[in-house]
């Protein structure tokens, strides 16, 4: 990030030095702050207005389809057996010795083609019970449509009958995904089936489902997007199988309230709670993610927990530094970007400037800071994604991994994950041994417990391997929102880079080719533009002037988006080839994940800006109304207060560094 708007000097200063010096409060779409007391006070009521430079929210922008993932996603460690097992007790080629192997492929395959299901095939004779419960856990996590049968120590295998009938009703990898998940038997756990728009069909999946699993499993209908999906649950151990009013009263609970939390990422401080209240992380649901380093306040909903039962947990989460606000029933989640913005409370401490050696440095600081907060004000400042977004402390940072990921280089993407810190945590040392030894299931035993998102990946691996289908089953073992952070992680880098480079090369006026917002084009809820709002600018108007800057827009990459027609064009495409990435059509199939893109204003300005000086050390709180005349020592220094807006996807710390000149985290 190397381009500034403002000429103004700049200075030295301090942020984050206490998480007090950066409060983060929510703004929600009805343009309120969100509450943190139980009746809002009239003065807490902030209005944001909604105009042609809201910010793109591309990373909480999800157009795609909710899909599950093959493997389930929970905080509880596997109850199966299979779990206990070392890869090389799962291969088929070492359990069964490699001629029989052959022979179940190729039985395997006659059935896949439609041969008889009557057939049967001996997979030999084995004397000890942990020897034939290896076969049948390896047949079935290899091939999920076999029944394996013990006759005394003999062990047959032949086609199930249920897989041949789920199969003539949903897809072969539905199938085989809802076999697996059946078989791990992951307490707790769900699947669901892709979306199916067709009443009479859904009747019968549930139908059969209940007939042939009802013991194993329940089902429900749900609909997201306008979409209407089967989501399939196992069920706890000793409850009847047929639920009750209660039971379906309480899938439908949602309650709404306001977290703050000190210190923590959204997601971890989600694992916290989920553990805590024994739901799953996906139970919870949010409009944005906040800054870690930071006091924040922000939305949110959890499913299936009633508001009594969260207000009983509020002490145990206060010890992990959140405190719950507000408290209260809902009849539905949040949706992600669902926010007008954010507010900030920020304080500057011991300002300086970068370069002065005349008599009063306070004096002179005073008046530069105020000249460059009134320069920004007016003019913004580059759009760019903060350094937070792409992990300001990880020796890996996220975008290199979305690049492995986009690439479908499934175990270079875990590899990257798993890469450790310098710091000597818990954490590392567990990352450390995964990496040095492959062995998943050590690996987890290290991992603490509040690492969610390493432990489900460890499980999965210690389930599927650690090669490209196992690797593959770690990323979906993660919810879809998370693994769709890494692939916009990369398209914010690039991102970055274009709008560096478009005010390098053609400054800071409105060129031909240029991508602008229409003039009666609308935003959605989250600040995108779409495609048919964004207008290419013409030789003519370049000419007459008819845009200004702030209403440029740069594409985030995506399989949808049109780029510059200038320079700029060529640009992206080069920098998408040097990644290898010049054929690339921004899905991963296999990972369920479609980056559609989107457009991100180039520059975005602050609302509602409020600031002022306080002199620390010699009684003067504010200098902008204190006495000029007092005698400046090294012992007195100046502080910035700074109150203001932004929209969504619009960083503070960018917003700083365009009024400090000098780079902020």
């Amino acid at each position: 990030m190397a381009c500034f708007l403002s000429n103004h000097e700049g200075f030295f200063g301090s942020i984050k030095n206490f998480t007090r010096d950066f409060v983060v409060t929510e703004i929600d779409i009805a343009g309120s702050l969100v509450s943190t007391i139980d009746c809002i006070s009239e003065s807490s009521v902030r209005t944001l207005s909604i105009s042609e430079d809201v910010s793109c929210s591309f990373a909480e922008k999800n157009t795609e389809p909710k899909l599950v993932a093959a493997s389930p996603t929970l905080e509880t460690e596997c109850v199966s057996d299979c779990s206990s097992n070392s890869l090389e007790t799962l291969d088929l080629s070492v359990i069964l010795g490699q001629v029989v192997t052959e022979k179940l492929e190729q039985f395997a395959c006659s059935l896949k083609n439609g041969c008889s299901s009557e057939q049967e095939l001996s997979l030999g004779s084995f004397s000890h019970k942990h020897q034939r419960a290896n076969v049948h856990r390896a047949v079935k996590l290899r091939f999920p449509f076999l029944l394996t049968i013990t006759n005394q120590c003999e062990i047959k295998a032949k086609e199930w009958q249920d897989y041949r009938e789920l199969r003539q009703m949903v897809s072969e990898k539905e199938a085989d995904d809802f076999f697996r998940f059946t078989d791990a038997k992951v307490s707790g756990s769900s699947y669901t089936f892709l979306p199916d728009d067709n009443r009479e069909h859904r009747t019968e999946v549930h139908r059969f489902l209940s007939r042939r699993f009802g013991k194993l499993v329940e089902t429900k209908s749900f609909t997201d997007q306008g979409r209407t999906s089967i989501c399939v649950r196992l069920r706890e151990r000793g409850k009847p199988k047929k639920r009750t009013a209660e039971d379906c009263r309480q899938e439908d609970i949602y309650t709404a309230f306001t977290l703050s939390k000190e210190n923590l990422e959204t997601l971890e401080a989600i694992s916290y709670m989920a553990a805590e209240l024994g739901v799953l992380p996906s139970d919870f649901t949010y409009a944005g993610i906040k800054d870690k380093r930071a006091i924040t306040y922000q939305s949110m909903v959890v499913k299936k927990v009633s508001p009594e039962r969260l207000k009983e947990k509020a002490a145990e989460f206060e010890k992990r530094g959140m405190r719950l606000f507000a408290v209260r029933p809902v009849s539905e989640p949040l949706k992600l970007g669902r926010l007008c913005g954010n507010h900030f409370n920020i304080v500057v401490r011991d300002i300086k400037p970068h370069i002065y050696d005349g008599p009063d440095p306070l004096a002179y600081s005073e008046s530069m800071v105020k000249l460059a907060v009134e320069n920004v004000k007016t003019t913004g400042f580059v759009n760019y994604y903060g350094p937070q977004r792409f992990g300001i402390t990880q020796k890996v940072q996220s975008d290199q991994i979305g690049l492995a990921l986009l690439k479908e280089d499934m175990v270079s993407a875990v590899h990257l994950f798993f890469t450790p810190d310098k710091r000597d945590e818990p954490q590392n040392k567990a990352k450390c041994h995964f990496l040095q030894t492959g062995n998943a299931k050590e690996a987890l035993l290290m991992m603490p417990e509040s690492k969610a998102r390493e432990r489900l990946m460890l499980r999965a691996m210690n389930r599927f391997g650690t090669g490209p289908d196992g690797c593959a089953q770690a990323w979906l073992s993660l919810p879809h929102s998370t693994r769709i952070f890494y692939l916009h992680s990369y398209c914010s880098r690039v991102w970055n880079e274009a709008a560096a480079h478009r005010l390098t090369i053609l400054g800071d006026s409105v060129k031909q080719g240029d991508l602008v917002q229409g003039v009666t084009g609308t935003m959605n809820d989250s600040g995108e533009t779409s495609t048919n709002q964004i207008h290419v600018v013409t030789e003519e108007e370049e000419r007459e002037g008819v845009y200004t800057l702030g209403q440029v827009h740069l594409p985030m990459p995506g399989n949808t988006v049109k780029y510059p027609e200038n320079a700029m064009g060529a640009w992206y495409k080069e920098r998408l080839s040097k990644d290898g990435l010049e054929s690339c059509r921004f899905r991963v199939s296999s990972l369920k994940m479609n980056v559609p893109g989107c457009y991100r204003p180039l520059l975005a300005f602050p609302h509602n800006l409020d600031y002022s000086l306080q002199r620390e050390g010699d009684g003067v709180e504010n200098c902008s109304d204190g006495d000029k005349n007092d005698k400046a020592t090294d012992s007195v220094k100046l502080n910035l207060t700074l109150n203001f807006d932004l929209f969504p996807s619009c960083y503070a710390t960018v917003f700083l560094r365009e009024v400090m000149k000098t780079m902020v985290n």
